[in-house]
């Protein structure tokens, strides 16, 4: 990256209180700052969307001492994302590598193309899909929540191999307390809406 690129991409960022002092030295318990290690991710081959939606984590929170986290998705052409919602707490910041993701923002719908940025501020209703032909695959960033969590527990524990299929008592038992932990907000008409976009655009 050029050192233009980043001086504006980092001011971006700060600008929008994302970046602070505690960021390379997190507060412990004890309110002292907490050393953070290096960590290298080595490169993978690109996520595959197995006709879906996938997800990868990259970033985890405790490497970062809670502030960030990123996980990478891949969506399938054709394919919707999850019902409209927000959040109560959580910032996010997407950056796009492949295709081009459709971002509804209220009642608004934008188009983030591969290199581009979209940053979704809490207490916004959303929510993405793929309208293409072809994949998309984002970098999904979360700052001061361990969202990772949150999607891990959907994508690899709340499976029907384990037991929570699809509209049964305990997933919707389990998917409630999870919304609950991580403040994620649906609103009445969330699933009419998800039928809704998905009927307009032709999605599975």
């Amino acid at each position: 990256m050029e050192r233009r690129d980043f001086v504006l991409k980092s001011g971006l960022l700060g600008a929008m209180g994302l970046i602070s002092s505690n960021v390379f030295s997190a507060p412990d318990e004890q309110g002292k700052a907490a050393t953070l290690k290096p960590v290298l991710l080595p490169p993978l081959a690109p996520l595959e969307h197995n006709g879906g939606l996938s997800i990868r984590t990259w970033v985890r929170s405790e490497m970062t001492g809670g502030v960030y986290s990123s996980v990478e998705t891949a969506v399938a052409p054709k394919t919707m994302g999850p019902p409209p919602h927000y959040h109560k707490e959580l910032d996010e910041l997407m950056y796009v590598v492949e295709g081009t993701a459709s971002v509804l923002i209220g009642k608004d719908v934008v188009e983030v193309k591969a290199g581009g940025w979209h940053l979704r501020p809490r207490l916004i209703q959303h929510t993405f899909w793929n309208a293409a032909d072809t994949p998309v695959r984002f970098i999904d960033m979360y700052f001061n929540q361990p969202f990772e969590q949150y999607l891990e527990s959907i994508f690899f524990e709340l499976t029907e191999k384990n037991g929570f299929p699809e509209g049964s008592e305990a997933k919707t038992r389990e998917m409630n307390a999870l919304n609950s932990k991580f403040g994620v907000v649906f609103s009445e008409t969330a699933f009419k809406e998800y039928d809704d976009i998905k009927k307009q655009f032709g999605l599975k």
